[in-house]
């Protein structure tokens, strides 16, 4: 194995996205990573999203570099094992609720007990303590009470709702980064820890001073649309030929070459336009003027002179788009990957480039199950075992 964490076993014991998430980014720099599943109620996330010739799409990203074990944990055969697998591993990934756990007698002082150096990532919706704590926990109540909705849509608009897993993807950032920093510390200490994360706390981060400029200044975010109250214009704006791109103006000098460009030179000498603040508060004008600009020409045009003039727009992609463009074929975003049951998919790979840690996409993801045989038998259960687990229910995949 190659990679930065080729050294690492992961067991991701988490359902849906955040956990499971944390465990792909993990597995992207090398990590073996096994996912634990509970025999009759597999991952849910494997029911989300498309579907190809009845296989799940998005389970073939999220489980990609993932081997699977079906256990049930909640029985004694089932904790047994995975008390074992643990015993083994550096890091256990799991979203079960507070308590959950403990009480099937697999508490971070059994773990750890048997591995000091074991690291537990536990990821609910609002932490492990506090009035909240036993509350399902899924993304959208983290982007509903972070901020984030608040201060997302149309002025006159609702709050509003990413259309995909937004808290949960921050949230597995977050989560990969606090177990990356804890193998740290073990390397001089010899222990491991408990990781506490609340879904909510990422996405909170990412929202800006909200919370000091409510202490200050008792004021809130509002909802803006695609603008910005730090600088104008910051919009998306429909070119002649029916596309989009968006606009960004963040430092002065991108501003007055926009305004140059669209033949508004004049506006660049109005007192209001010598900061990014007071230029937001003449939002309307400045679209105007760029909308009107952008308006009357292709994409293709567009960009060109955008970049001739050096000044900062994008193209709005979908993933069509993605996949041609030759930015990111350059850098490698996009990997072709041998599937078992579809064969060549595409996907993203990791989310950065490391000089000497880089890892290959092994495999995409697997069935439920998959490995649960060859993973038992790595921590020493013969046949006679295995069909006497299989029996009662606590593993499946047999």
């Amino acid at each position: 194995m190659t990679g930065a964490l080729a050294d690492l076993l992961v067991v991701d014991a988490s359902t849906l996205f955040a956990g499971p998430m944390t465990a792909m980014h993990l597995g992207d720099l090398g990590a073996d990573v096994v996912k634990v599943e509970h025999p009759r109620r597999p991952d849910p996330a494997r029911g989300h999203g498309p579907e190809k010739d009845g296989h799940n799409l998005w389970s073939k990203t999220l489980g990609r570099n993932k081997r699977t074990v079906q256990l049930d944990l909640s029985s004694v055969g089932g904790a047994h094992a995975f008390r074992r697998l643990a015993t083994t591993a550096d890091v256990v990934v799991e979203n079960f609720r507070p308590d959950t756990l403990e009480r099937w007698g697999l508490d971070y002082a059994t773990l750890s007990a048997d591995n000091p150096g074991l690291v537990l990532a536990r990821v609910t919706g609002f932490g492990q303590v506090g009035p909240y704590r036993r509350r399902p926990g899924f993304g959208t109540l983290a982007e509903a009470m972070s901020g984030f909705a608040a201060a997302t849509g149309d002025p006159s608009g609702p709050p509003m709702l990413p259309p995909f897993g937004l808290a949960d993807g921050i949230a597995s950032l977050a989560t990969a980064f606090a177990v990356t920093s804890a193998l740290h510390q073990r390397a001089s200490t010899g222990r491991g820890q408990v990781i506490d994360v609340a879904i909510v706390e990422p996405i909170m981060a990412m929202l800006g001073p909200q919370i000091t400029q409510w202490d200050q200044l008792h004021t809130l975010q509002p909802r803006l649309g695609n603008r910005s109250v730090n600088n104008a214009p910051r919009n998306t704006y429909r070119t002649r030929d029916d596309q989009w791109v968006a606009v960004s103006t963040s430092s002065q000098s991108i501003a007055e070459r926009v305004m140059g460009l669209v033949g508004r030179p004049d506006l660049v000498t109005e007192p209001w336009f010598a900061s990014g603040h007071t230029r937001a508060e003449h939002a309307d004008e400045l679209d105007d003027a760029v909308g009107g600009w952008i308006g009357q020409h292709t994409r293709d045009e567009v960009l060109e002179e955008f970049e001739r003039a050096e000044a900062a727009v994008a193209p709005v992609y979908t993933a069509a788009d993605i996949v041609a463009d030759p930015q990111l074929q350059a850098i490698g975003t996009v990997r072709r990957v041998h599937d078992e049951e579809l064969g060549e998919i595409a996907m993203q790979g990791a989310l950065f480039r490391m000089s000497e840690g880089d890892a290959p996409t092994r495999f995409t993801g697997r069935p439920p199950g998959a490995d649960t045989t060859a993973v038992l038998r790595e921590l020493g259960y013969d046949e006679a075992q295995l069909d006497a687990l299989a029996a009662d229910g606590a593993i499946g995949g047999r």
